[in-house]
């Protein structure tokens, strides 16, 4: 997507289309393309700027001092402040921007000096899994393509396994089996191996059957090896009707199993009275009762 609307860079930068007019108005920051019926087109470089911009603003620079500014001048003055281990919200919109411009390189790079700075899960947990969620909504309305998400998923996702597989064994005498599989029309599985690596790095044990399984091979796997929990996320666009028919589902297949449930579309659903389905709102509220029961 090489053109945006004015709600487009509101949903992706933050920044209010009505302040984008005034600093386009007053001080030139950007020059959008207008239709023949003159609506507002900003290219990929309009965004860019406007990211680097709305980071800085936010750091304490003025809008008069940042107009005048060059693209790489804003670039660099961005990637100083990465070095800042608290800048978590310029380092996402950091990874927006390689995200938008297919710049491997960038993102591997922040993505780099936050694990340096933070250590894998921290960057997992206050960095990636924000960055993502603002990622699913965009591509959901639209402001970014499917292959943006696509790029920046297999990146993140090769890294994640690899920090799996290099997580040591260690099954405490109360650690639990996590059974993890997605909705056979659901294909977004980084949510999900978001929670394989943090529950293997508590210390429970996880069977991983992953994206678009048949609850019946979940059935299966659970008759040979009885979880103490089945876990699953939601990501891609579905029905409140849809997701209760699969919950109950769910409930009436694995009676007396904690089903936990999490991801950005279950934000406003209102869940019924089964008293087995343990909504996850997050990976760090999640990690806290992984601890919890190991105690």
């Amino acid at each position: 997507m090489s053109q945006y609307s004015i709600k487009d860079l509101e949903k992706l930068t933050g920044i209010k289309a009505h302040t984008i007019r005034i600093w386009e108005k007053r001080y030139g920051i950007v020059n959008p393309a207008r239709t023949e019926s003159n609506i507002r087109l900003y290219s990929n470089c309009d965004l860019k700027r406007l990211l680097n911009i709305s980071i800085l603003n936010k750091h304490g620079l003025k809008i008069s001092n940042l107009a005048v500014m060059s693209a790489d001048e804003l670039n660099d003055r961005v990637l100083n402040l990465m070095s800042n281990q608290h800048a978590y919200e310029h380092q996402i919109e950091n990874l927006v921007m390689a995200m938008v411009d297919f710049n491997e390189t960038r993102f591997e790079k922040t993505l780099g000096n936050a694990v340096i700075e933070l250590g894998f899960e921290e960057t997992l947990m206050k960095i990636v899994y924000p960055f993502f969620q603002k990622t699913g909504i965009l591509w959901q309305t639209g402001a970014i393509s499917p292959a943006h998400e696509h790029f920046v998923s297999n990146l993140v996702r090769q890294k994640i396994i690899a920090a799996i597989e290099n997580l040591e064994p260690k099954h405490p005498p109360r650690a639990k089996l996590f059974l993890l599989f997605l909705h056979e029309t659901e294909y977004h599985e980084l949510g999900l191996l978001f929670y394989h690596y943090i529950i293997k790095k508590v210390g429970h044990r996880v069977m991983y059957l992953g994206q678009a399984t048949p609850i019946e091979d979940v059935r299966k796997a659970a008759s040979i090896h009885h979880p103490d929990y089945l876990l699953t996320n939601f990501t891609s666009p579905i029905s409140s009707s849809d997701i209760d028919s699969y919950l109950h589902s769910l409930t009436f297949i694995f009676p007396g199993i904690p089903i936990c449930i999490s991801g950005m579309q279950l934000n406003g659903h209102r869940f019924g009275q089964e008293s087995l389905i343990r909504h996850v709102p997050g990976p760090m509220e999640f990690k806290q009762d992984l601890v919890e029961l190991l105690r």
